[in-house]
């Protein structure tokens, strides 16, 4: 295997990410017969099939499986040389991954569309996880730069800095009879459904925290993984929910969903901008790092003045 080349292992990981040739070559802007030869190379270097193939669906081989765990370390390594050099050169250009939680969307292309403006030699990949735990396996991976995400890791040695609230609220169906109450107390919530988010995220440790601090046993009727889903579960009628206050601020604003001020919310949290303490970060990194701090909450205050005013003061 002395022959295999980085690109080569790029073009591998890619279509392991994306479990087709097609859209492997749109992303790697290159042809699909191109990424076919590499492919093809690497099989024959390494002697074994890395992808099984069925028609037009391609899954990996189990030895593809094994592989791509040492790919992406040597890719890894070498984006961590690139970097090194580039601190040396202090060039704020390249590929700058940023791993985020799926509640911080509704804000992160805000602030990269700013940061694009000041940098525009720096090319952004977001890497979007359903919860909490598949960012942290990301970071474990080294697969992202920086990772935006509510409650900072236990799990590893991490730099965390806070650099926005993040209120999470209770919210209802804008006919709802719990908000006549006014401000109900937490035990007023039991008699009623809840649609929540799926254990590992964040979102849902938060209200789960809430409810045993209140010695209140939620009605759970269903868990989903996605905020938008629940949102429209919520306004369907089925159900109350507990949800940051960043995705649901258009269905508020709208008189699509009603803000629940339920007694002692908003639960209040912070934003946090995370990567692991042995990475070295790229110029491109640290000038987003230092954009974010600086920057990023009078982002998200400018986009939701009134809400987060009525949220944290």
């Amino acid at each position: 295997m002395r022959n295999v080349t980085f690109r080569q292992l790029r073009v591998f990981t890619e279509v392991a990410r994306q479990l087709s040739f097609a859209r492997a070559a749109e992303a790697l802007h290159l042809s699909p017969p191109a990424v076919t030869m590499q492919i093809k190379e690497l099989e024959a270097q390494i002697g074994l099939p890395l992808f099984e193939r069925s028609g037009r669906a391609v899954s990996l081989s189990t030895t593809g499986e094994y592989y791509l765990v040492y790919a992406k370390r040597l890719l890894a390594t070498l984006k961590d040389a690139e970097d090194a050099m580039a601190r040396f050169r202090r060039l704020e250009t390249g590929l700058l991954t940023i791993g985020l939680v799926s509640t911080a969307k509704y804000f992160v292309p805000r602030l990269l569309a700013r940061f694009r403006q000041e940098h525009p030699g720096v090319d952004v990949r977001l890497q979007v996880s359903q919860n909490r735990e598949q960012l942290l396996a990301l970071l474990h991976a080294n697969e992202c730069d920086l990772a935006v995400m509510g409650r900072p890791p236990k799990e590893m040695a991490t730099r965390a800095e806070p650099f926005a609230p993040h209120p999470l609220v209770f919210v209802a169906p804008p006919d709802h009879p719990l908000l006549r109450l006014g401000h109900p107390p937490a035990e007023a919530l039991a008699p009623y459904p809840f649609i929540v988010r799926e254990q590992g995220s964040g979102t849902r440790s938060a209200m789960d925290a809430f409810f045993r601090e209140h010695r209140v046993e939620p009605r759970l009727q269903m868990e989903l993984a996605s905020n938008e889903t629940i949102k429209q579960s919520v306004m369907a009628g089925m159900g109350l929910s507990f949800l940051s206050l960043h995705t649901v601020g258009l269905e508020l604003r709208t008189g699509l969903l009603a803000w629940l001020e339920v007694e002692g919310t908003p639960v209040l949290r912070s934003w946090n901008l995370v990567h692991p303490l042995s990475k070295l970060l790229s110029p491109a990194a640290e000038a987003f790092r230092y954009f974010v701090l600086e920057e990023g909450e009078a982002e998200l205050r400018a986009h939701d003045a009134p809400l987060l005013a009525a949220a944290v003061g």
